[in-house]
C-alpha cells in the first residue's frame, strides 16, 4: 500500500471515529451540545487538529445529517425488498414499520432530519435536500405501482410542478406525489410525537395508535 493511500486510510477511520464521538454527544446532550473542542478532548487531541476533517460544527453537522438521511434510506429500501411477488400495500405497511424503527431506535438521528439543529444552521441547504429525497424516493417508487385518478393526477402536476422537476421525479411516480408527502406527513408526525414523549405524557400508547394510522393511509391512498 503506499503512502498517499496509506494516509488516506487512516484519515478516513479518523473521520469516522469523530463522527461517532459527536453522534454520542448529539444522544447525552443534544446538538447545543456537540462541541469540536469536547470531541478533542475525548479522543485525547488538541481541538486546533480536528479542525483539520472537519471547517467548525456545522460542517459536522451537515456529515452527520447527510450519513442519517443515507442510513435511513438504506433500512427503508431494505423493508421493503425484494420488490417481486409483493403488493403495494405489503410494501408500504413494511415501510412504514421500518420508518418508526429507525426513529425509536436513533432518536437523536432522527430529530436531525427535520429541524435546524442549532440556530443559524442552514437546514435547507442543497446538499440536504438532495439527501432527503432518497427516502422519499423509496416510498414513490412503491406509490409508483399502483393506480391513480386523474383528478389526483392532475393535482400534483399543478401544486408539486416545481419539486417533481427539481428531483427528476419519473412521469409514472409523478402522479403519487401529493400522496407521498401526505403519507409522509403522516408518518413524521407520529414518530416526532412518539419520540418526544409527548404521547407518553397524556398516557396514550403509541403502538395501536401508529398502526391505525398506518391502516387508513394504506385505505384512502392505496386502491
Amino acid at each position: 500500500m503506499t503512502r498517499d493511500r496509506l494516509r488516506a486510510r487512516f484519515e478516513g477511520q479518523i473521520h469516522e471515529t469523530i463522527k461517532q464521538v459527536a453522534l454520542g454527544q448529539l444522544a447525552e446532550r443534544g446538538p447545543d451540545g456537540l462541541s469540536i473542542n469536547a470531541i478533542a478532548r475525548e479522543l485525547d487531541v488538541s481541538g486546533p487538529a480536528l479542525y483539520r476533517y472537519f471547517a467548525g460544527r456545522d460542517e459536522l453537522l451537515t456529515a452527520l445529517i447527510i450519513e442519517a438521511y443515507e442510513d435511513l434510506a438504506r433500512a427503508l429500501d431494505s423493508a421493503v425488498t425484494p420488490r417481486r411477488g409483493r403488493s403495494a400495500d405489503a410494501r408500504l405497511r413494511s415501510f412504514t414499520r421500518a420508518y418508526r424503527h429507525w426513529a425509536l431506535e436513533q432518536p437523536h438521528r432522527y430529530r436531525l432530519l427535520f429541524r435546524p439543529p442549532v440556530p443559524g444552521y442552514d437546514a435547507h441547504a442543497d446538499a440536504l435536500v438532495d439527501a432527503a429525497q432518497q427516502a422519499m424516493t423509496v416510498l414513490l417508487d412503491i406509490l409508483r405501482d399502483t393506480p391513480t385518478r386523474s383528478r389526483r393526477r392532475a393535482a400534483s402536476a399543478r401544486d408539486l410542478a416545481g419539486w417533481i422537476e427539481r428531483h427528476d421525479i419519473p412521469d409514472d411516480a409523478a402522479p403519487h406525489a401529493i400522496q407521498a408527502i401526505v403519507i409522509w406527513t403522516r408518518l413524521h408526525g407520529l414518530v416526532s410525537l412518539e419520540i418526544d414523549g409527548n404521547y407518553a405524557s397524556v398516557g396514550l400508547d403509541p403502538t395501536p395508535l401508529y398502526a391505525s394510522e398506518v391502516a387508513r393511509a394504506v385505505d384512502q391512498y392505496l386502491p
